[in-house]
Formats: structure tokens, sequence, C-alpha cells
């Protein structure tokens, strides 16, 4: 009896514990605020996606064997380096099926966006990758889908959020504001 009333007791208490991860881990839906995660670099860097607000974040998640990954992430890469001056940061996942980190050295050193080593958070790939998070200056999640960008979706997407202004500064002059960019354009360095 004794014993039974004590595992029942620890049961009780280990409740909130087990709640409350779920409850902070809610999965990312559009139209309501991200939930946070914790992001680590290839280089180490550790940062949370909270301190990234302010600014357009996109989190893709690829893989080394899927073919419509090989053709956006390029097309991702040259479209940050096109945009990052007004805001926008793009953060890449490689799913745990790719090749080991230490062959993707290479390509992570040519690449402008931010590989990532580790994501500790709710976002994952959606029915498979490419699958893209797109989260507003004001931490809101905008666009949730699998699947790749095309350089016209990316326009799309991405050129109303990176004309909102930070939310930092409340304002953006004109020089400031990015424009669609025309296929050919992105690939330019």
């Amino acid at each position: 009896m004794r014993a039974l009333l004590f595992s029942g007791l620890l049961a009780l208490a280990a409740l909130p514990l087990v709640a409350l991860p779920l409850a902070a881990h809610a999965n990312p839906k559009v139209g309501q605020i991200a939930p946070d995660a914790r992001f680590e670099t290839v280089t180490g860097q550790k940062f949370d996606l909270a301190s990234l607000r302010g600014q357009v974040v996109i989190i893709n998640f690829w893989a080394t064997w899927c073919v419509p990954c090989r053709q956006e992430l390029p097309l991702l890469d040259a479209y940050y380096r096109k945009q990052k001056d007004y805001g926008l940061v793009v953060l890449a996942a490689t799913t745990e099926d790719s090749v080991p980190e230490y062959q993707l050295k290479k390509l992570f050193g040519i690449m402008a966006i931010t590989p990532l080593r580790r994501l500790k958070g709710p976002y994952a790939p959606l029915e498979g990758v490419p699958t893209n998070y797109v989260i507003d200056r004001a931490g809101v999640v905008r666009y949730a889908e699998a699947g790749a960008f095309s350089l016209e979706s990316l326009n799309d997407v991405l050129v109303p959020l990176l004309r909102e202004a930070p939310s930092q500064t409340g304002t953006t002059t004109a020089a400031l504001i990015p424009a669609t960019i025309r296929p050919g354009a992105a690939f330019s360095r």
C-alpha cells in the first residue's frame, strides 16, 4: 500500500514536468507567434530565435540527396546575398540522413547563408524536404510549407516582409526598401 501511494505521488509530481515542455514547444503555425528555438551553427555559434527579432528569418530544411533542395539552396544563398542588408537571415539545417557534416565543409565555406549543426525546438520538415519556415520581423510565422522556393515565390513571400519597418527603429527610408529580384540578378555577386 505504501509503495503504491509513493509511486502515485511520484507520477503526480512528474505531471507538470512532462506538460511544460509540450506547452513550451508548440508546433509553428502560420499567423501565430513563432515558438522559440535554439540554434548552433557549424562554426559553434549558439543563439536563439528570439535574438533574431526585428529580422525576417527563413529556416530551411534540406538534404544532400534531395534534387529540389540542391536547386533551391544556391537560390536561397544568392537571394540572401542580395537581401541581407534589408534584414534577411537564412538558416539552413541538413537532415540527419544527409552526408556527414565534414563532407559538407567545402559547401559551407562558400555559402553566405548560415548552416546549422543543431536546431533544438519544434521546427522540422513538413511532409519531406525541402521545408521552409518564414518568420517576420515581429516574430510571427508567415509561411510554413514543404517544397522548394522559386525566385518568384521568394519575392512573393519575402519582399513584402522585408519592406515592413523593423520594430526597433520604427522607420524605413526609401533607400533601404528592397526591390523584387529579377531572374538572373539573384545569381550575380
